[in-house]
């Protein structure tokens, strides 16, 4: 069993991508319903939403590049 030194550079790229995505989902997040609060009851109100529906968008996707990545990452580790 020899690791895959190619996928794993890749894997470890994915990685260090990954945990930015970690960082930036939840503060867009907290930046949408701070913004809702903040705009309450203003013509600014969907500024808000759109920013709350980009945040969901967002930490979905970063559950699915996580799967992704560490796919990647046992398949470097274990040839499969």
């Amino acid at each position: 069993m020899s690791t895959d030194v190619n996928l794993l550079s890749k894997g470890l790229k994915y990685l260090g991508i990954l945990v930015f995505l970690f960082i930036a989902s939840p503060i867009t997040l907290t930046i949408g319903f701070k913004a809702l609060k903040k705009f309450n009851d203003t013509p600014k109100e969907f500024i808000s939403f759109i920013i709350l529906i980009i945040a969901g968008l967002l930490i979905l996707f970063t559950i699915y590049f996580a799967f992704k990545t560490f796919k990647i990452l046992l398949k470097a580790l274990f040839n499969n």
